[in-house]
């Protein structure tokens, strides 16, 4: 019986829920990963020859609760939502690029369903209450608790419902006007530096246009940070419905015993907020690029993670993480695949 089949969605009606999942989070299969790091050294190669993907082998293992792990049934889910700063001009595109681009998704013209047709998985759009963007947060926060929480709680339930058909690893990205100025804000305020440097492009702004982006972060931040509690309540203050939702996933994907792929900087700074309140709450998760946005590499530093490829990748969407999926399969079909020395009557090294 998989963890999948015996979990339940949580009902989730405060940020103290949350805060309370997040404290007791399933760990690692130790006995899995055992077996993992038992069976490597026995391949029909030299030991450390095949670098991450013996790593993400044993991952697999680790998270999935089973040895050996699988890429068999991979989806994606990306989270749409639009934000009230916005407003403030700190897009090249504006606010209803949003919809329109759910629209493309619907309609299978967006880069992110071509990627998922060629590797194999399967696609999920969720759009949050696109008709009511969240509030401007430099003049309030972004959403009340309430509205955070359902945002959190469509996550959860997005990814617990994606292993009980039997995904067995996620690929999670979003989509939302604003929402590269809401993740450098994040960021900012959870671990410090500067606005402008956590402050990038986005959709392809520069000069004066990105200055005054680094502008409405900075003003955002010096807003909010004495008065949040918590990088949750952070997340309340500064994210976007998708990111709130990305979150969830993360957290839904640990209670399902699913591996997850993050996209670029949009979606690691969402689900950033979990690592900065509970350390280790990304430990199932790996991401999958390094994107452009130069906030990212930042990140990578504050996470102790480093991203599966550099590809100059800055569409969002999911792309990253999906293209990324060909490793993470690669990864576990040798592990699974490849005979042992004794097997094929090789001979070990002395």
């Amino acid at each position: 019986m998989t963890a999948a089949s015996t979990v339940s969605v949580p009902v989730l009606s405060s940020l103290d829920d949350v805060r309370s999942l997040l404290a007791t989070l399933p760990g690692p299969d130790l006995d899995a990963r055992g077996q993992a790091e038992t069976r490597e050294p026995q391949l029909t190669k030299p030991r450390g020859s095949l670098g991450r993907l013996e790593d993400l082998a044993a991952w697999l293992a680790s998270w999935q609760h089973k040895h050996p792990g699988t890429v068999a049934a991979p989806h994606c889910i990306v989270f749409a939502g639009n934000h009230g700063v916005a407003a403030r001009g700190v897009s090249a595109y504006p606010a209803a690029v949003t919809v329109q681009m759910v629209a493309n998704y619907q309609h299978d013209g967006a880069a992110i369903n071509q990627l998922c047709r060629a590797n194999g998985v399967t696609l999920a759009v969720v759009s949050l209450d696109l008709e009511t963007p969240t509030a401007d947060f430099t003049q309030q926060a972004a959403m009340s608790e309430a509205e955070v929480v359902a945002a959190l709680s469509t996550g959860v339930a997005a990814a617990i419902d994606a292993a009980r058909q039997g995904a067995d690893l996620l690929c999670l990205g979003e989509m939302g006007i604003g929402n590269s100025t809401s993740a450098a804000a994040i960021c900012h305020a959870l671990f410090g530096g500067t606005a402008t440097g956590w402050t990038g492009p986005g959709t392809g702004v520069h000069g004066v246009a990105l200055s005054k982006k680094a502008e409405v972060v900075a003003e955002a931040v010096a807003l909010h940070k004495p008065e949040a509690r918590d990088a949750l309540d952070m997340l309340r203050r500064l994210g976007g419905r998708e990111l709130a939702a990305i979150a969830g996933a993360v957290i839904g994907a640990r209670l399902a015993g699913m591996v997850v792929v993050l996209d670029g900087f949009i979606c690691t700074a969402a689900a950033a907020a979990l690592e900065a309140f509970r350390p280790g709450a990304l430990d199932h998760c790996v991401v999958s690029h390094k994107s452009c946005e130069p906030g990212h590499a930042l990140l990578f530093a504050q996470l102790g993670k480093l991203p599966l490829l550099d590809l100059g990748l800055r569409l969002g969407e999911a792309s990253g993480a999906v293209t990324a999926v060909p490793i993470v399969r690669a990864a576990a079909a040798c592990h699974a695949g490849m005979a042992t020395f004794a097997q094929a009557g090789v001979s070990d090294k002395d």
